[in-house]
């Protein structure tokens, strides 16, 4: 949420292994080489999402120009991997166990008066089910979306208050950016969240504690669609296709910016991971 520059340190593919245990009790084991969080310096990115694509569309095209917004644009995600890279946190889910051919679709940073309806209703028309990590200042804007989401059978969960890196705040901020947008989410749809995601999925122990403490999980991803750095539509498309897997938990952005190609992008992978036989399902603690 912040105007940071951080420099984006794309980590090696995630070695993701499957999750040991079960999200309930807050914290889900894994192998030591699934791999999560950014590097110590990240680069934010300006981010584009879009419209849907025109009717029979074949490959997505690239979102045309930006357009002004009331949200507040935030620095850009990363995934775990490369040179400096700090190990992955072992309490982090970063691919959920299934002997199915389950995947587990994410959008981060909303919701956003465009971007999320339109997000919903690509999900919708495919029967698709998705996990919604949500910024408190943005819910508290537009709390009619978190029911919208919620409405459509998607799980609502926790991505901070105002999306800081929680590695750099002292205990109580922390409890703060996650124990008040927890609250909101109670407060709108009748129940906390039980699941929660690091801005830059940036866990350390204390924020780890407190998370666990406020009742929640902490998830990452296994396949970054790096929408954040606005490829264009067709290379986010072409990315989430090439590292899919079953339990993948893949990072998305329905906020934090403009998010045409995002959508853009899901209105043309998403058929195809179902024809693949691949099923959306929202992550379930």
């Amino acid at each position: 949420m912040t105007s940071d520059e951080h420099t984006s340190a794309r980590r090696a593919f995630l070695r993701a292994a499957l999750v040991i245990g079960t999200l309930a009790v807050g914290r889900v084991l894994l192998p030591s080489r699934v791999v999560e969080t950014g590097g110590p310096h990240r680069t934010p990115a300006p981010r584009t999402a879009g419209a849907d694509p025109p009717a029979g569309a074949g490959r997505p095209a690239t979102a045309g120009p930006l357009e002004t917004h009331p949200l507040r644009p935030m620095a850009g995600e990363t995934s775990r991997s490369g040179p400096g890279a700090s190990p992955p946190h072992p309490d982090v889910a970063f691919t959920l166990s299934t002997d199915r051919r389950e995947i587990f679709l994410t959008f981060d940073d909303g919701p956003h008066p465009r971007h999320t309806p339109d997000i919903l209703r690509i999900l919708h028309r495919h029967d698709a089910r998705a996990t919604f990590f949500v910024v408190g200042e943005n819910a508290v804007a537009f709390p009619d979306l978190l029911r919208d989401i919620a409405d459509e059978g998607h799980a609502v969960a926790n991505h901070t208050w105002t999306h800081p890196q929680l590695t750099t705040l002292p205990p109580g901020a922390v409890r703060s950016e996650l124990g008040r947008t927890s609250s909101l989410l109670e407060e709108v749809l009748g129940s906390a969240p039980d699941l929660a995601r690091a801005p830059y999925g940036a866990w350390d122990d204390p924020s780890l504690s407190i998370c666990n403490d406020l009742g929640m999980s902490p998830v990452g991803w296994a396949v970054d669609s790096r929408d954040w750095t606005t490829p264009g539509a067709e290379t986010i498309a072409d990315t989430v296709l090439a590292e899919i897997r079953p339990g993948a938990i893949v990072l998305s952005h329905d906020g934090g910016g403009e998010r045409r190609q995002t959508v853009r992008a899901l209105e043309w992978y998403l058929p195809r991971l179902l024809a693949d036989g691949f099923r959306p399902i929202r992550i379930e603690p």
